[in-house]
């Protein structure tokens, strides 16, 4: 059977869906489509329409070799989107980060406003044409022309260097600083000279805003955001600010060291705030995320739902301010819910076993539009009636890929009597008469689920060449409870470990698996413990370790946010967990793999382990060097493998590792890699 998921060429190629945005009279949806450039090298977006009537196909908006996205209608009805797309009257056609406008009647869209620092985002009012824009600004900058003068003077002297004074100076696989994150007020929208200017909202916020995102109220005269506070020892807090847009006068609203806050969306009256609050984690405590109702006359804040055991993220207020529509991990799916304001109810929407994201509500409080995938089908665009649960799918810009195989959900029990729910795909042709091979895949986070389509780690890959995808969802995973979380907090090696075991038992019982090939795989966190798995078990044939952890001691002082570290283990807790004291214990063939601009995971995890493998496991390198451990190292890739070049060299590379030491056949490895 041939599928998109046959060829790494193909899979590489399907369109991908991201974001949605509705305009005010509910009669526009705009999501953002990227597919692979004619390099193959890069992604380019676009902006598609989706009918939300479900009556007309889905229609390109853009195009451009830049590419669109960040679509916020304005209350008028224009659509602003970002883009280095040239300005069509400049005859230079330099590229520029920058703001344009497409109108609502049609036509060519206009370049609104461009700067030095770029437009990373856009944030628009409900009832009125305000704007507010995220951008970059170099720290020392006085205004928009000064930083213009300071950016060029430094690229003209080859500077790259970076003075620090805080922590962090780092974040994912980006070099903090010299630049600062920063909200800008946009002014002069109605012209379309390219007269419209900015107005710096938060001047003091000194990079505090970088997590953040701008969340105005309807008439767009308040702005709420997070602002990170530093700390004394290199740690640091989120407070909740407000902004008013006119004067530019910054308020504190909610701020303790128990707590780091963050907005959510403003009532339709503009009395309320929904405020997302995230327990600050201990040794003793693990994390948890609650709502808050915050009223914005002063008064003190409720917490809305306080007995449900999910973490929810905000989406939309019905129209009528008596209720929140918000998603939040449940049992391998992430369903829409509504959480009755008066009484805290809870009640589930959607039914499906699939994960929502970007929920927009209609005007009329009736329906939602949303994101939705599973590991049946990526994000597609669908409607959604509040009421019953009724989800439609509408015509969107990419249709479904077919799929080489089946999906079940499995259960096990662990060492405590918990439930350990998984994910099982299987492929075509799997049976007694003809057991598959295995892969138990363990997820990252190490807070999170498998319960939605991934393009990073796509078991339909390995589906389409014969292997069983094992995904579960043991301690530390969200969707089952603040237990589950609780239960795994600070000792990852022990019920994070023994559950993914269970997990196992009950697959290689079925008579459909094949017990004698089964390989272990995961990445971060799925990674540490994949390296845990390698040096307390000689139970899989081979096993693959992406952007891991391997000893703690080292990790803690060197990721990019290392007092959150320190404050989910004692040091003894760290040398309890670390993997690299199994080093002499590892009998089974290991694949590293890392990327050089992983700052989360940094590239010294990786290359210990490699060096330790090789000198200190039980297949250390003999003479000659041999040894049947691989390191695949990508210089230019950071946590994630982004490339498209890149991931068809991932996955063909493990492809190649799994068929040695589980199927006793050699693959060709991808040419590109000159071996």
């Amino acid at each position: 059977m041939t599928t998109p998921f046959s060829s790494l060429e193909d899979f590489v190629a399907l369109p991908r869906l991201s974001g949605l945005a509705l305009n005010r009279e509910g009669t526009r949806l705009v999501t953002s489509v990227a597919t692979l450039d004619p390099t193959k090298t890069a992604y380019r977006t676009a902006l598609w329409e989706v009918d939300p009537t479900g009556g007309q196909p889905a229609r390109r908006l853009t195009r451009s070799t830049a590419g669109e996205s960040g679509a916020a209608f304005l209350a008028s009805g224009d659509l602003l989107f970002t883009s280095s797309r040239p300005d069509p009257d400049d005859t230079d056609g330099e590229k520029r980060p920058a703001l344009w406008r497409l109108p609502a009647t049609g036509g060519e869209a206009s370049l609104v406003l461009t700067r030095a620092g770029g437009v990373a985002g856009v944030a628009t009012a409900e009832t009125a044409d305000v704007v507010v824009l995220t951008g970059s600004a170099l720290a020392g900058s006085a205004n928009e022309e000064d930083d213009a003068a300071r950016r060029k003077s430094r690229k003209e002297a080859g500077v790259a260097a970076i003075l620090h004074a805080g922590y962090p100076v780092r974040y994912w696989d980006a070099d903090l600083g010299p630049d600062e994150p920063r909200y800008f007020g946009l002014k002069d929208l109605g012209g379309s000279d390219g007269g419209a200017s900015l107005d710096d909202l938060v001047p003091s916020a000194r990079g505090g805003l970088r997590e953040a995102r701008p969340v105005l109220d309807p008439e767009g005269a308040a702005l709420f955001s997070s602002l990170t506070l530093p700390e004394e020892r290199g740690s640091q807090r989120s407070v909740l600010v407000r902004v008013d847009v006119g004067t530019k006068e910054l308020t504190v609203l909610l701020d303790d060291r128990e707590n780091d806050y963050a907005p959510g969306p403003v009532s339709p009256d503009g009395r309320f705030l929904v405020v997302v609050r995230d327990r600050r984690t201990t040794v003793d405590l693990a994390p948890r995320t609650t709502l808050l109702l915050l009223p914005l006359d002063g008064g003190d804040p409720v917490t809305l739902a306080e007995d449900w055991d999910r973490w929810p993220s905000p989406a939309a207020w019905l129209p009528d301010g008596s209720a929140l529509v918000v998603t939040a991990d449940d049992d391998g799916a992430a369903p829409v819910f509504v959480i009755d304001v008066a009484t805290g109810a809870v009640r589930r929407v959607t039914q499906d076993a699939a994960a929502y994201t970007d929920v927009r509500v209609s005007p009329d409080g009736a329906t939602a539009y949303a994101l939705r995938s599973s590991y049946l089908f990526p994000a597609e665009v669908v409607r959604i009636d509040l009421a019953t649960g009724r989800t439609e799918r509408l015509h969107n810009p990419a249709e479904r890929p077919e799929l080489p195989g089946s999906l079940e959900r499995i259960e096990s029990v662990g060492e405590d009597g918990q439930p350990v729910r998984s994910w099982l795909v299987l492929p075509e042709g799997a049976s007694a008469d003809h057991p598959a091979p295995a892969l138990l895949w363990i997820h990252g986070g190490p807070i999170g689920s498998w319960n939605a389509w991934t393009w990073r780690w796509s078991p339909w890959i390995m589906a389409a060449r014969g292997y069983a995808v094992l995904l579960p969802d043991p301690a530390l995973s969200t969707g089952y409870g603040q237990h589950m979380v609780d239960r795994g907090w600070g000792q990852w090696g022990r019920a994070p470990y023994t559950d993914l075991m269970a997990a196992t038992d009950t697959l290689v019982a079925r008579e459909d698996i094949d017990r004698t090939r089964v390989a272990a795989m995961g990445g971060s966190f799925g990674g540490y413990m994949a390296n845990w798995v390698a040096g307390h078990t000689d139970r899989f044939a081979a096993i693959v370790t992406h952007a891991s952890l391997w000893a703690l001691d080292q990790f803690g002082p060197t990721t990019d946010a290392a007092f959150y570290w320190e404050r989910e283990m004692t040091p003894e807790a760290r040398e309890e967990n670390s993997p690299h004291h199994h080093v002499g214990s590892i009998g089974t063939p290991m694949l590293v793999i890392h990327g050089d601009k992983d700052y989360r995971v940094p590239i010294g995890e990786g290359l210990r382990l490699w060096y330790e493998l090789l000198s200190a496991s039980k297949l250390a390198a003999g003479e000659g060097g041999e040894t049947p451990h691989r390191f695949l190292y990508f210089p230019d890739e950071n946590h994630w493998i982004l490339k498209p070049q890149h991931a068809r060299i991932w996955y063909g590379v493990v492809e190649a590792f799994l068929a040695t030491h589980l199927l006793g056949e050699e693959r060709d490895l991808p040419p590109e890699l000159g071996l």
